[in-house]
């Protein structure tokens, strides 16, 4: 999706801008944790050093808060281009294109360094069998032997607060282009922004859907093994789906996709 947008002149837009910044998030929140389990899958010494178990939750956190915060900005990417469609330009400069993913970015590793740092402080005794298929930070604290209390709480105050700002900023955004949208007069208009909607809300309701069912509920009474396959989803699955999510439904990625298949290369 990162080379798409990059060959295509016609995709260098704030919109694309966002979705390459998604591929990228998508690709290293995946690669955090899909390398080591899938090696886990065929090897017996399935060990983890507790430095590797930090360094995997950092990073997982990282990306997975700033997808959080990316999608909320191409919520409103969308609403400014179809509900101002004469000032997106002037309301989505490249400025603020630039600020909105570097404090994506930059509120995704703070989440990480807080919570990195509250695991790090906690004791463990002996070895420590993790039940899940990564370094999950609920997981951890249910193997320490210190009082996770303080833990928790963090955990749920900013699940809570990352979930609920994203999605009220996104429930806003989308109020407001369904309220345009129905007040098109053109059908072809309509489904145009339907049409431009309709990738990002799919990625928001699989995304956002399973990180609430599983961090914004306080004292959680899904079993483990639901945990798990919840996380699959979007650890894995959803990284994996949203380029042809984004791609199928884009008659612009379509055909660049298309170009880069017909081209043919010959060598002497």
């Amino acid at each position: 999706m990162i080379v798409i947008i990059r060959i295509n002149p016609k995709l260098h837009t704030p919109m694309y801008f966002f979705l390459s910044h998604l591929s990228f998030v998508d690709f290293c929140l995946s690669s955090s944790i899909t390398p080591k389990t899938l090696v886990n899958l065929v090897v017996e010494d399935r060990t983890i050093s507790f430095i590797g178990c930090v360094v995997q939750f950092f990073f997982f956190c990282t990306f997975a808060v700033t997808e959080f915060f990316l999608l909320a900005v191409m919520a409103y990417d969308h609403f400014v281009a179809i509900c101002n469609p004469l000032l997106y330009t002037f309301a989505v400069s490249q400025k603020l294109c630039a600020t909105l993913v570097v404090g994506s970015y930059a509120w995704g590793v703070a989440c990480s360094l807080i919570f990195t740092y509250s695991a790090i402080k906690l004791s463990f005794q002996g070895f420590n069998t993790i039940n899940h298929f990564f370094c999950e930070f609920s997981s951890l604290l249910s193997l320490s032997c210190s009082d996770t209390y303080v833990n928790q709480l963090l955990l749920f105050i900013f699940a809570n607060f990352n979930g609920v700002s994203t999605l009220l900023i996104i429930l806003t955004s989308y109020v407001f282009i369904i309220v345009t949208i129905l007040n098109m007069r053109s059908a072809s208009g309509c489904r145009k922004a339907f049409s431009t909607c309709a990738s990002h809300l799919t990625t928001i309701t699989i995304f956002h859907g399973t990180i609430l069912f599983l961090y914004c509920v306080p004292n959680s009474k899904n079993s483990r093994h639901t945990v798990k396959v919840a996380s699959a989803f979007y650890t894995v699955v959803i990284p994996m789906l949203n380029p042809l999510i984004y791609s199928l439904r884009n008659k612009d990625v379509k055909d660049t996709v298309s170009k880069i298949m017909d081209t043919k290369v010959f060598s002497y």
